[in-house]
């Protein structure tokens, strides 16, 4: 991201890229924090390493920082872990607001102005504490048509001082839902896709139209939800029941009706709610002509590797689901071994992504 955004993480003073420090990509979420860096190589990307540190208890709640020190502490490890004190680091997407707006102008700078008179109508916060970023989407005789993100001051401010508190210097700060695109489709993609994100207490989704996201909403069931299922039908451990999750799934066998019973009863309700917000959008995007409809769907997350679940949205949704690939941007992986397994990687996702913005076109 650009823009206002871009300017306060101190972007416009970053050195070139040949002397600059590795720049990673940081997630952070309610459990710990995430990083990737990424390595250039005659034949593409590759992954150059990864790591992760675990908070001893919840850092952030409903995307506020309720433990700073913690966050702090989380972000020295990383850094020394991965050799580099250079961040792309994402905001918390339950502190967005995804808006669009037809503003007249075309050159940045104009758009920006046409946007700031009227952004207490996009963003829900005071305008003097809203910091916002945009892309332009299409123009025509009215304006153009822009897609934007804003945040509360405060959020933005906090994470540029808890960085500087780690010693790390930003680069950029950016929203969830734009690094996971920029990780899960092909540079220049121009279809209309939904990202389902399912982690351990939510579900994040995504409508990301041309490499934007358009549309994006949280859902408060995840798969831990799953995980208890299974824990209470086989009065097993948490962590045997995460196991028997990712090992049986949601694929029907014999003599396991019950358990399919159990883990459906979680499932279907996650599935329910993304075709709601899906049904939404494809009614609008019919009625108005403005929008594609959603052609295809990608799930990622700690739970989209639990088998069958690709094909159980597919059969609901009535349009193709795959797995997510978080590799889809480097070189072939036929010629290099990533060092972070298929599965691992399916909670990478916006970790790769932010480190992804050093090499997008």
């Amino acid at each position: 991201m650009t823009s206002a955004l871009s300017r306060f993480a101190h972007v416009a003073f970053a050195p070139p890229r040949y002397l600059a420090m590795p720049t990673m990509g940081v997630d952070l979420s309610t459990s710990g924090v995430k990083g990737i860096l990424i390595a250039p190589q005659p034949r593409g990307l590759e992954l150059d390493c990864f790591a992760d540190v675990r908070f001893s208890a919840p850092a952030f709640t409903d995307g506020d920082m309720s433990d700073r020190a913690a966050v702090v502490e989380a972000l020295k490890k990383l850094s020394r872990k991965l050799g580099t004190r250079t961040v792309n680091i994402a905001l918390p997407e339950s502190k967005s607001y995804l808006f669009e707006a037809r503003a007249p102008g075309v050159t940045k700078a104009e758009l920006k102005l046409a946007i700031e008179q009227h952004i207490d109508e996009y963003v829900p916060l005071p305008p003097a504490e809203t910091i916002f970023d945009f892309v332009p989407v299409t123009h025509d005789t009215e304006g153009t048509l822009v897609a934007g993100v804003g945040y509360a001051r405060r959020i933005v401010e906090e994470m540029i001082e808890v960085c500087g508190e780690a010693g790390l210097t930003p680069r950029s700060l950016e929203g969830e839902s734009f690094a996971a695109a920029r990780a899960l489709l092909p540079f220049g993609d121009r279809s209309t896709t939904l990202l389902v994100d399912i982690g351990k207490t939510t579900t994040k989704l995504t409508i990301v139209v041309s490499g934007i996201p358009r549309f994006a909403t949280t859902i408060g069931i995840g798969g831990h939800a799953l995980t208890l299922s299974v824990q209470k039908h086989f009065g097993v451990t948490e962590a045997e029941a995460r196991r028997v999750k990712l090992a049986h799934g949601i694929v029907p066998g014999e003599g396991n009706e019950d358990y399919l019973a159990a883990m459906l009863s979680t499932t279907s309700a996650i599935r329910d709610e993304i075709a709601r917000r899906l049904e939404e959008w494809q009614a609008h995007a019919v009625l108005s002509g403005g929008n594609e409809p959603v052609a295809r769907a990608i799930i990622v997350g700690g739970n989209a590797s639990v088998r069958g679940l690709a094909e159980y949205f597919e059969g609901s949704l009535r349009i193709p689901v795959s797995t997510g690939n978080v590799f889809t941007n480097f070189a072939p992986t036929d010629t290099w071994l990533p060092p972070l397994d298929y599965t691992q990687s399916l909670v990478y996702s916006t970790a790769v992504g932010l480190a992804l913005r050093e090499y997008a076109p």
